[in-house]
């Protein structure tokens, strides 16, 4: 891959804020913009004593991407697509290339990127350092099970080119690896076909927990990808209600004949942003509670084949910009934590403590998890997990989260590091057993410890 020349240097910027889409604990470093390979490698081997960690578009929800006192790369700055190959399904593209951008180039052309998180806004090298999975998880696995190579600058200045073939450990460290064994550059990445930008989509209601899985055990097969929203303030003989929302890209006779002429057109809407500034509390117990009957009771309770647009059916918050302003100045905490199969009861009980403590949660879903990436700290492993949204203000919420930490751990389970803003550093080992070689790899490739966060130093990684 050729390698740009570098752009003359500029003067190190002064130090800025920055924060995790959770808005929970920002901190201050110096923003770098690279636009080069060149100028990045020259920014890592600069670093100082307080080091540097690469940055995407900063949905990483807690402190992933952060580096009080030292630097952060903000690698939007390389958004250049290689290559495509149209006939096999393979993308070349830089590293700060953002899954939107790659749908705006690729669904004409009918392929579409192999995992999606709930947003299209995060950037490739965020999707491979988060090891990011999606509502296919279950037949698909995570992001980096479709990544080919991986280029990838090491804190010693190295630049090499990183195959789960050719260096397996450094590769199945990095998927996953929160942005810490290196600053990824680019990658090349296995592509789906599809025949339109819509999904045929199916609908059902589960009138509590073990409706819906059973529901999920008996059917998730058939569908390539599947999600469960969970009303979280639902209590006695309703605890853990659901809808049940699955389904495919729809086939090209699937659609009307006049909408054929546009099948692979991708036009996501968005509606005003979010107000800059929104009250604590606005997002309590009464008002999620009565989102959450609104949004049950509106549901089908079942409905086949309905034509949705893909950024509809995936990124449905994407539609209202900033929308992490809506829980207050405080921000919010997202806990997402995986049990395997055989701990539904561990399941169960998590579920009726936050139903029970009347947690203000209207962002709860539950999804299955097939096979795991070998990733050395992915976090996807056979089993259910669980993602909620809680507004960082309510009372008692470290405590609680405290409690689920060890309930999930004592389940064989673990919490995601991508979203993690306050799990404490003893917990970490007993989720992730392969800690330890995880440390070992970055002191080889990174003696001097040039690469760092705010994330690394909180949890000892």
């Amino acid at each position: 891959m050729p390698v740009p020349p570098a752009p003359a240097t500029a003067p190190d910027p002064a130090p800025s804020s920055v924060t995790g889409w959770g808005r929970t604990a920002p901190t201050t470093a110096r923003l770098l913009r690279p636009r080069s390979y060149e100028e990045t490698a020259a920014a890592v081997l600069g670093s100082d004593g307080r080091g540097i960690i690469a940055r995407g578009l900063g949905r990483a929800y807690g402190d992933a991407a952060q580096n009080a006192g030292g630097a952060v790369l903000d690698m939007t700055g390389l958004d250049r697509i290689h290559e495509i190959d149209a006939v096999n399904g393979l993308v070349v593209c830089d590293a700060g290339v953002s899954l939107h951008r790659l749908m705006e180039v690729l669904l004409p052309l009918g392929w579409f990127v192999p995992v999606s998180p709930g947003t299209r806004f995060v950037t490739v090298g965020g999707a491979i350092c988060a090891d990011i999975h999606g509502k296919n998880h279950h037949v698909s696995g995570s992001f980096t099970r479709h990544v080919r190579a991986i280029e990838l600058l090491t804190g010693d200045g190295e630049t090499r080119l990183v195959t789960p073939e050719d260096e397996p450990e450094l590769f199945w460290a990095t998927a996953g690896g929160m942005g810490l064994t290196g600053v990824v550059l680019a990658a090349t990445i296995d592509l789906v076909p599809v025949e339109t930008s819509l999904m045929t989509v199916d609908t059902e209601r589960a009138v509590d927990l073990d409706d819906l899985m059973a529901r999920l055990t008996a059917t998730d097969h058939e569908y390539r990808y599947s999600v469960a929203w969970i009303d979280l303030l639902a209590r006695g003989a309703r605890t853990g209600r659901a809808v049940l929302t699955r389904g495919d890209h729809a086939p090209l006779d699937a659609l009307p004949g006049r909408a054929r002429r546009t099948a692979l057109a991708f036009r996501p809407g968005r509606l005003p942003a979010a107000p800059r500034f929104v009250p604590d509390g606005l997002l309590g117990r009464t008002t999620v509670g009565l989102f959450n009957e609104l949004w049950y009771r509106k549901a089908p309770r079942e409905r086949r084949g309905r034509l949705q647009k893909i950024a509809s059916f995936f990124h449905p918050l994407d539609g209202l910009p900033e929308w992490n302003r809506i829980y207050g100045r405080s921000g919010f905490v997202q806990y997402q934590f995986v049990v395997g199969y055989g701990q539904e009861e561990a399941l169960r009980r998590i579920v009726r403590r936050l139903s029970t403590r009347g947690c203000p949660s209207f962002l709860a879903v539950l999804k299955r998890f097939g096979d795991g990436d070998p990733g050395w700290l992915s976090f996807p492993m056979p089993g259910w997990t669980l993602a909620l949204d809680i507004p960082a203000s309510l009372s008692g919420l470290g405590s609680l989260l405290d409690e689920l930490d060890d309930e999930v751990a004592g389940a064989g389970g673990r919490v995601y590091l991508a979203k993690d803003s306050r799990l404490r550093p003893e917990m970490v080992a007993r989720m992730y057993p392969r800690l330890d070689d995880f440390r070992e790899l970055r002191a080889l490739h990174d003696p001097r410890g040039a690469i760092t966060s705010d994330l690394a130093r909180r949890l000892g990684l």
